[in-house]
C-alpha cells in the first residue's frame, strides 16, 4: 500500500506541474495586460513598462514559469494584482464556501443517484428502468447554468429561498437557506452519472452466483441488494465519484458565478476577467490540487473495498 501511495504521489506531482504549465500558458494569451491594470487608466507607458519589469513580465515565459514554481514550492503564491492581498489568504477564504457547496450538492445527489440506480437495476426493462435512464440522460445533458437560471426565476417568483450570496456557515439556518438553490443546481449534474453507473454495476452483480445463492437461502431482496450485490458494485461507483469531482468543480465555477457564491470558482472568474494573474494561477493550482487529492483518496479506498487490490499493492 505504501508503494502504491508513493507511486501515485509521484505521478500526481507530474500531473500538477503539467496543469500549472497549461494554465500559465493559457493566461498568457489573454489580451489584457496586468501591468496596465495595475497602472490604471492614467498610467503612462513608462509606468506600465516599469511595472512589467518589476513583476518580471518582460522575462521569457519559461523563466517566468520557473520562478513561479520556485515560489509555489515555498508556499508563496504571490499577491493579488487588484487588491494587493496575499493570494493564499484569498484562496483560504474562498475554499470554505466552495467545499460547503460541493458537500451539500453531493449530500443529496449521491444518495438519490444510488437509489434511482438500484431501483432501475432491480426492475430491468420495466417502466421504472426506462424512466430512470431518461432522467439520467436529462441530468447529464441539461447545462448547469440553464438549471441555475430556472431556479433563480422560481425563487424570484415564490420568494422561498435567497437568490444570491452566502448567508453564513452551512450549519446555520441562514446558511442553509442560501445554499439550497446552488447545491440543487450543482447536484443535478451528478445524479445522472451515479444512477447510470449504479444501475450498470448492480445489473451485472445481481446475476452472479453468490447473489442467487443468497436468494435461495431466503434472504430478503433488500439484504441481497444492499448487503451482497452493493459490495461488488461499489468499486466502479467510487471510481466514478472520484472522476466526477472534476465535473463538479467545473460546474461550481458556473454555479458560483450565477448565484454570487463567494467560492474559488467565482474568485477564478473574477481574477481572469480583471487580469489578476497571480490570483488566477492560485485558483487553478487549488482546483487542480483538490482534484488530484480526491483521486488519490479514491485510489486508496480500493484497498478497503477490494482486498485483492490491497494484496497486489
Amino acid at each position: 500500500m505504501i508503494g502504491r501511495l508513493l507511486h501515485r504521489l509521484m505521478t500526481s506531482f507530474l500531473v500538477l506541474v503539467g496543469v500549472l504549465w497549461i494554465g500559465f500558458m493559457m493566461l498568457q494569451v489573454l489580451p489584457a495586460d496586468p501591468a496596465a491594470a495595475i497602472a490604471g487608466s492614467t498610467g503612462t507607458d513608462a509606468e506600465i513598462e516599469a511595472i512589467r519589469r518589476h513583476l518580471g513580465l518582460d522575462q521569457p515565459l519559461v523563466w517566468q514559469f520557473w520562478i513561479y514554481l520556485q515560489r509555489v514550492a515555498v508556499g508563496d503564491f504571490g499577491r493579488s494584482v487588484i487588491n494587493n492581498a496575499p493570494v493564499a489568504g484569498e484562496l483560504l477564504r474562498a475554499a470554505g464556501p466552495t467545499l460547503e457547496l460541493m458537500l451539500a450538492s453531493m449530500a443529496w445527489a449521491v444518495p438519490s443517484g444510488l437509489l434511482l440506480g438500484a431501483f432501475a437495476a432491480t426492475r430491468r426493462g420495466g417502466v421504472i428502468d426506462r424512466l430512470v435512464m431518461a432522467i439520467s440522460v436529462a441530468g447529464v445533458s441539461v447545462p448547469v447554468f440553464w438549471v441555475g437560471l430556472l431556479m433563480i426565476q422560481f425563487a424570484a417568483a415564490t420568494r422561498l429561498f435567497p437568490i444570491q450570496g452566502r448567508g453564513g456557515p452551512l450549519w446555520t439556518a441562514e446558511g442553509l437557506s442560501h445554499i439550497v438553490l446552488p447545491a440543487t443546481a450543482l447536484g443535478l449534474i451528478l445524479i445522472g452519472p451515479v444512477a447510470r453507473m449504479t444501475r450498470t454495476a448492480l445489473a451485472d452483480t445481481l446475476s452472479a452466483d453468490y447473489v442467487r445463492t443468497a436468494r435461495a437461502k431466503g434472504a430478503s431482496e433488500l439484504r441481497v441488494v444492499a448487503g451482497h450485490a452493493m459490495r461488488t458494485a461499489w468499486l466502479p461507483i467510487v471510481t466514478l465519484l472520484g472522476l466526477q469531482v472534476g465535473t463538479l468543480m467545473g460546474g461550481a465555477v458556473v454555479t458560483e458565478t450565477i448565484f454570487s457564491w463567494p467560492g474559488v470558482g467565482r474568485l477564478a472568474v473574477g481574477a481572469i476577467v480583471s487580469s489578476d494573474y497571480p490570483l488566477a494561477q492560485g485558483a487553478i493550482l487549488f482546483l487542480a490540487t483538490a482534484f488530484i487529492v480526491v483521486n488519490i483518496v479514491v485510489d486508496l479506498l480500493y484497498g478497503v473495498l477490494d482486498p485483492r487490490v490491497r494484496r497486489s499493492a
